[in-house]
C-alpha cells in the first residue's frame, strides 16, 4: 500500500472539468493506486489551507487544481511548494496562452461554462428533444433531429443519444425490429440528416441480452436470446445500412464516448458536404 496515492482534487466549481481531465490522466498508467479526495467550490485561503493541512497528513498526496483566479491559485501553489506536496494546474497556462493568441484578459470567473447562455439553454433543448425521441418514439417530426442513430436492441443507442445530446446534439434513436420499424422519410434518397448504423458482435450482444433477462428475471427461451436469431438481426442491420449508404460503427468494444466521438465526427462531415452541396446550387 505504500505506492497508494492520494490525489487531490481542488476545484473553484463543480469539479466535474477536473474529474474528466484526471481520469483521462489516469487511463495512461497501468500500476496507479490512489484514493480520490474531492473538494469543490473552493474559493478562499482558508479552504485550501484546511485541505493542505490534511494533505500533509497522508502519504505520498498530489494535487490537481482547477482555479481560475490568479491570486488564489498562485497561493495554493506557493503552500503546497513549502509543505512540499506536489501540486499541478490544469488549466493556468492554458488560460494565460489563449490570453495572449486572443489578445484579452480572462474573465477569471469560476463556474464560466456554466453560465445561462444560449449555448446552455441549446443544450438543455437537446437533451428534452433525445429523452422523447429515445427508441423511436415521436419519428414524426423526426427531421428535427440533428443525428439519427439506428441499431438492433442492446447496441448502446440510448446512453450514446444522452452522451450525445449533452453535448447539444437532437438526437433521435430508432431500434431495428423489422423493415416496418424504419420511418419512410429517412430511407427517402433525399433526406440530408445524419444518419449513423451501429452494430454489435452478435456472440457478445447475445450475452449483453441474456445477462439483461437474468437481472428482470425474465423467461430466457426467446427469440431474443436466441444465438442464431441474433446473427441474423445483426447480418440484416448491416445490409440496410450499405443498402442506404448510411455510415457504421461497430461498437462491440467501444465505449459511450468513443461511439459519440466518431458520430460527432461523422456529423461534421456530412454537414461540411451539404453545405457545399447548397452552396453549389
Amino acid at each position: 500500500m505504500n505506492n497508494l496515492h492520494q490525489i487531490y482534487l481542488v476545484s473553484d466549481s463543480t469539479g466535474e472539468t477536473l474529474d474528466r481531465i484526471f481520469m483521462a490522466l489516469r487511463a495512461q498508467f497501468n500500476k496507479f493506486e490512489y484514493e480520490s479526495n474531492h473538494f469543490s467550490f473552493t474559493r478562499t485561503e482558508n479552504q485550501i489551507l484546511k485541505i493542505l493541512e490534511g494533505a500533509k497528513k497522508r502519504k505520498n498526496p498530489i494535487i490537481l487544481y482547477t482555479i481560475v483566479n490568479s491570486k488564489l491559485a498562485k497561493f495554493l501553489a506557493d503552500q503546497s511548494n513549502e509543505k512540499n506536496i506536489p501540486c499541478f494546474g490544469v488549466l493556468g497556462d492554458l488560460i494565460l496562452n489563449f490570453s495572449k493568441i486572443l489578445n484579452q484578459k480572462a474573465t477569471h470567473e469560476p463556474s464560466g461554462q456554466h453560465v445561462l447562455n444560449k449555448e446552455y439553454y441549446d443544450r438543455i433543448e437537446a437533451i428534452q428533444f433525445t429523452m422523447d425521441h429515445d427508441d423511436g418514439n415521436q419519428t414524426g417530426d423526426i427531421e428535427k433531429s440533428d443525428i439519427i442513430l439506428l441499431g438492433v436492441s442492446r447496441t448502446s443507442k440510448t446512453p450514446t443519444s444522452i452522451y450525445l445530446a449533452n453535448r447539444g446534439y437532437k438526437t433521435s434513436n430508432i431500434p431495428i425490429v423489422n423493415d416496418k420499424s424504419i420511418p419512410e422519410k429517412i430511407l427517402n434518397k433525399n433526406f440530408k440528416l445524419c444518419i449513423v448504423g451501429l452494430t454489435f458482435e452478435a456472440e457478445r450482444l447475445h450475452d449483453i441480452r441474456k445477462n439483461r433477462l437474468s437481472s428482470l428475471k425474465e423467461n430466457q427461451n426467446t427469440d431474443y436470446v436466441n444465438i442464431d436469431k441474433i446473427r441474423n438481426e445483426v447480418e440484416n442491420s448491416k445490409k440496410l445500412f450499405k443498402k442506404n449508404q448510411w455510415p457504421t460503427i461497430d461498437v462491440t468494444r467501444k465505449s459511450v464516448e468513443e461511439t459519440a466521438a466518431s458520430i460527432i465526427k461523422i456529423y461534421e462531415i456530412k454537414n461540411k458536404k451539404n453545405d457545399q452541396y447548397n452552396f453549389s446550387l
